[in-house]
């Protein structure tokens, strides 16, 4: 008996939430994505002449973030009628699954028509043990249908690819993007929420750490409360590092900046992976400049702000209590440094932070005394320490991480670059950081790889092939550059 052969309503899947995350009437759908694309190529940089091989968007209701997902697709207009597959992966919202859910429709609908499954892709994959066709797991979902409106709008003429991801692993998404993967006419899209439902400013804090997780390309660093879309956006940064992939961030923001109050707010971040280098926010050379101003303006106040820190502890007043408001702009935005102190030029403390995740005024503050207190190489910074006049502060600020791309160790010490380069070096949970002022006791690059390996935890003679490296700068002030009427250690 000949199975029965599925109806038009069964070959296509209707819209689930027209209407609630976004307008159910087909001209004002049109007129709300056009709105979004409009603001987001005033308020953001103009794409190149070159669009992206993947990208990362929100999908919650257009009102909430909207603006961030206008922000990445806009990257997508130099090659509007190049793309013509978008393989999309979003986390499941209703029907638990396992392992990567493909539906049984031949096509998905939006108020502005009907976008077709790439039904050559989808057979291409279902033979993965890590894929099913689970129609349950769409039917309800949002996760997916949220992005097609903006990709009409974008796009010329485009087939979809779309997968529910549930549990599983970074490796077993990153094998579906690598079967998938294709040239220039295939786009990657992680669909992707960030934070939920945090104060706001727990939820920058947090969404700031995914950032520069999802910038490093580093999957251990994506925790399980920072992103719900985790499980495909981990996938994709294994393939991003084997691919040579930059991740670029277009927009990061939470529904307490656009529709909602800041008591609990869910955060929004977009993405676009390239392979054309012109990420501005990782440029050393930029950074570098960035940096240097700000220390050129603002050095003074955190090197005071670092002492004040020290005194108030050590006359019982502390801990000294800060508001940003009372301070420059600049001074408030999330930044990592390190904070060093040495007595008549030798070290007598050093502690820091590898991750931008809070001010940067209040890591120097809280840094500072930490290098006094808290180092565990050295007794606690005393009064009378200070009062000889021996005791001198500098201050290092961390440039954002850039992930490296080698074949063996050989390839890798060849791509330093002593006196310039900070290193992280990471192998499973193990993990080692050098500041650049190490290359001045180790300047030989294999030695100071060697010690690198020791401070992770590693022998000196240890190589895989799963190590990971991310390479930074820093830019510095010292309290020996102070001018004579402002000296570090003034109590008043």
């Amino acid at each position: 008996m000949a199975s029965p052969s599925k109806t038009d309503s069964q070959l296509i899947r209707p819209p689930a939430v027209a209407g609630m995350f976004y307008p159910s009437n087909p001209k004002e759908l049109e007129a709300s994505v056009h709105y979004y694309l409009t603001e987001a190529a005033n308020k953001f940089e103009m794409p190149s002449s070159t669009a992206p091989k993947a990208i990362i968007a929100p999908h919650a209701g257009y009102v909430y973030s909207g603006l961030t997902a206008a922000a990445v697709y806009n990257r997508l207009l130099p090659a509007k009628d190049i793309i013509k597959r978008v393989i999309i992966m979003g986390p499941c919202h209703r029907v638990a699954v396992k392992g990567l859910a493909l539906p049984s429709t031949e096509a998905f609908a939006t108020p502005l028509g009907n976008v077709p499954l790439d039904m050559d892709a989808v057979a291409s994959i279902i033979g993965l043990p890590q894929v099913e066709i689970f129609n349950d797991t769409h039917v309800e979902d949002h996760a997916l249908e949220v992005h097609l409106p903006f990709l009409q709008k974008i796009l010329t003429d485009f087939s979809i690819v779309p997968m529910i991801v549930g549990q599983a692993s970074p490796e077993e998404v990153a094998e579906v993007l690598e079967t998938l993967w294709g040239g220039p006419e295939t786009l990657i899209l992680i669909s992707s929420d960030l934070s939920h439902y945090l104060s706001y400013d727990k939820a920058r804090a947090m969404d700031d750490r995914t950032r520069q997780a999802i910038e490093r390309l580093d999957p251990m660093a994506l925790g399980d409360e920072q992103a719900c879309g985790r499980h495909s956006i981990k996938g994709l940064m294994l393939m991003a590092r084997e691919k040579g992939l930059s991740a670029i961030t277009a927009d990061v923001r939470n529904s307490g900046d656009t529709a909602g109050t800041k008591d609990r707010v869910v955060g929004y971040g977009s993405w676009y992976f390239t392979e054309d280098g012109d990420n501005k926010s990782t440029s050393k050379s930029d950074f570098g400049a960035a940096t240097r101003e700000l220390l050129s303006a603002h050095g003074q106040t955190l090197l005071h702000v670092g002492a004040a820190g020290i005194l108030a502890h050590l006359t019982k007043t502390g801990p000294m209590r800060l508001s940003l408001k009372e301070f420059a702009k600049p001074l408030g935005e999330h930044a990592a440094c390190f904070v060093t102190l040495n007595k008549a030029g030798q070290l007598r403390g050093c502690i820091g932070s590898i991750q931008a995740w809070r001010p940067l005024l209040t890591d120097v503050a809280e840094n500072a005394c930490k290098a006094a207190f808290k180092d565990h190489r050295f007794q606690k910074l005393t009064s009378k320490e200070i009062e000889t006049g021996d005791i001198t502060m500098s201050i290092s600020v961390l440039s954002p991480q850039i992930p490296m791309s080698f074949s063996s160790e050989e390839d890798f010490l060849s791509q330093l670059q002593p006196g310039i380069d900070g290193i992280v070096l990471q192998e499973d949970k193990k993990r080692g950081v050098f500041l650049p002022v190490v290359w001045e006791q180790l300047p030989g690059p294999e030695k100071f790889l060697a010690h690198l390996k020791r401070k992770a935890g590693l022998k000196e003679n240890y190589w895989s092939n799963s190590i990971q490296a991310w390479r930074y700068v820093t830019e510095g002030v010292s309290s020996k550059d102070l001018p004579a009427d402002s000296p570090l250690w003034n109590s008043d």
